[in-house]
This record gives structure tokens, sequence and C-alpha cells, in this order.
């Protein structure tokens, strides 16, 4: 095999507002392996402040383990497993080399059947997120997820509050993330608060990397608690579990790119079923290159006929995305034939 590696800048239609800032662009390396006959490409999509493999001089470490791979025709998951978003790109690249379009043989990589996916309401003042709900439960979605903590939260609680006296917990399922904004000290009693309008779960309530202050959390919490960035640089399988049973959440949220890749993910999810805890998968804003590996990885996880919304639908974000055989009908992803 050789390889080829493509850097490109990626343009958000909109800010897309987190609590940790407001993203305008975001950076891919594209990896292409061909073996003179076979062509695979992956997306290597690290999140600057927030990926464990976010570093300086990324291009030539991706290059080395690039070489490694073409080298000796194999992974070097050892080596791997803390660049997460490196491995997630080397093992699509690879995937698409050996199979072709359908990196997994399922019902969704057939064109069979659709993913259902969240309606995701970026943040935003008041209105904006107001109005962006609006938009969601216009399109058919059953399930929107919101992310708070960058406003005032009275505001936010307000917005829940008047999504929930026009839509019953029985029409629609709200999940929150909270990227770690709430203060420890402040968590419960907010929610509590939330607590009131029938909240599927919130993400991440804290910052991450309080293990103790996290476990009370689940423990007093009228809500149940997904982890998302608390899982970032736990890639150990044996410590994985060691942290679930500590902490004893119930969901985890995996990204590929930001929890250990395909391979890390599996670890991930059998370590959760080992303690009873759900999971579900979402895309860390990759393009439609990433977004269509990361819906295949999920439909051969979790199976066909999959009932959990999964978080895969922010192939939409970008001006300038990758085309891809992809196409969110209602509130489901599908891959079309």
């Amino acid at each position: 095999m050789t390889y080829s590696i493509e850097e490109r800048t990626l343009h958000f239609k909109q800010p897309a507002g987190t609590s940790r800032g407001v993203y305008t662009t975001r950076t891919s390396w594209f990896v292409t392996l061909t073996d003179g006959e076979r062509t695979g490409v992956g997306e290597c999509a690290p999140l600057p402040d927030l990926s464990c493999d976010a570093i300086p001089g990324y291009a030539k470490v991706l290059d080395r383990f690039c070489a490694a791979l073409c080298q000796t025709g194999e992974l070097d998951n050892e080596a791997l497993c803390d660049y997460p978003s490196m491995r997630f790109g080397l093992e699509t690249a690879l995937l698409n080399l050996q199979h072709g379009e359908l990196l997994f043989d399922n019902a969704f990589s057939r064109g069979e059947e659709g993913i259902p996916i969240n309606g995701l309401v970026w943040m935003g003042n008041h209105e904006e997120m107001l109005q962006r709900m609006e938009e969601k439960l216009a399109k058919g979605f059953h399930c929107v997820k919101l992310k708070i903590g960058a406003i005032d939260f009275d505001q936010e609680l307000d917005l829940v509050k008047r999504i929930r006296e026009r839509f019953s917990f029985h029409e629609i399922q709200l999940r929150l993330d909270a990227n770690g904004a709430f203060p420890f000290e402040e968590a419960l009693y907010k929610l509590e608060l939330l607590s009131q309008y029938a909240i599927h779960s919130i993400e991440q309530p804290i910052k991450a990397g309080q293990w103790a202050l996290m476990a009370e959390l689940c423990r007093e919490s009228p809500l149940p608690i997904a982890l998302d960035e608390e899982l970032i640089g736990v890639n150990d399988p044996e410590m994985k579990g060691h942290m679930l049973n500590i902490i004893k959440p119930r969901y985890i949220i995996l990204k590929p790119s930001l929890h250990g890749g395909m391979q890390g993910c599996r670890e991930w999810i059998a370590a959760a079923r080992e303690y009873g805890i759900g999971s579900w998968i979402t895309s860390a804003l990759e393009s439609n290159v990433g977004l269509n590996a990361i819906a295949q990885f999920a439909a051969d996880v979790y199976g066909d006929g999959i009932t959990m919304p999964q978080g895969l639908g922010t192939g939409q974000l970008f001006t300038d995305n990758i085309p891809m055989p992809l196409e969110i009908r209602g509130e489901k992803l599908w891959r079309c034939r």
C-alpha cells in the first residue's frame, strides 16, 4: 500500500456554539490508501481543546502511523489507542480499501433501512434556540438534543418549559448536553429544576475528571446522567470498566474520533453492557466521510432495526462538505443506494 494525506478546512454554515466556545471552521486530515487497484479514504478529525490527540505536529504523527500501516499492512492498535481520531481515520480508510463502499454489511449500509437520529439544537440566545427547536419539530423529529450552558440558565430552563408546554414527553424526547458547564455546587439544584420537564438524560453536567463528584451526582440526580467528555483519554480496556463501575452513569455517549476509534468504542460498549449501562453513538463534527463511517459502524454495533436515536445528523453543518450518499428523511439518516 501507499498513502497520501490531505488537510482540509471545512466551514460551518452558521457558528456552532458550545460551552467551550464557538466553532466557525474545523480542520480534518483525509488519508487515502491505495494498493494499486483499490482505494480507501478515511477522515482524521480532532477537535481543538477537546480531543486527547489534538496535538502540535498532528500531521507528522499521522504520517508516521500511515507509513507504518503501509509497511506492515496492519494497524498498530496498541500505539494508536492514545490517538483516537487518527485510529478512526485509518480504520475507515482500511475498511474502505478492503470492502469498498460497504464498510460493514448491514441493512443501513445496503440502503434498506434508516437509523433514527436526534435533532440537534445548537447553543444560541433564547430566541435563536427556540427557532431552531421549532425547525427540528417541523421536520418530524421525535427526539431533540439541546446544548445548554452557554446562556443564562433561567432562560434555558424557560426554553425547556415552553417546549414541554407544547409537546408532552410522549411526543418529544428531550436530551440535554451541558458540556460540563455546571459548577458541582449548583449541579444538583439545576438537575432538580430540569427534572420537572421529563428529560430523557443530561450529558456531562459537570467537567470531566472529577470521578468522585460525578459518581455522587449520578447517585443523587433525579435525571439520568450520560458521560461523554469523561471518557476521553481513558484508553485502557480495564480502566474503562473500572471508571464505569465507580461513576455508574445511566448512559455513555460514544464518538469514535474522541473515544478510541471503532475498536475503542467496541471496548466501551462491552464494558457498559457488563454494568447494565446504555449507550448510543454520535458524530463529532466530522465531514460526511466520517459521518458515513460512523453511521455504518453504529449499525454494525447495534444491529439492524435500531430504535434508540443516535447522534448522526451533523453532516449538514458545512458549506463545503464532501458529497456522500447520505440523506436525512424525517428523523432518520439513510444511506442512498
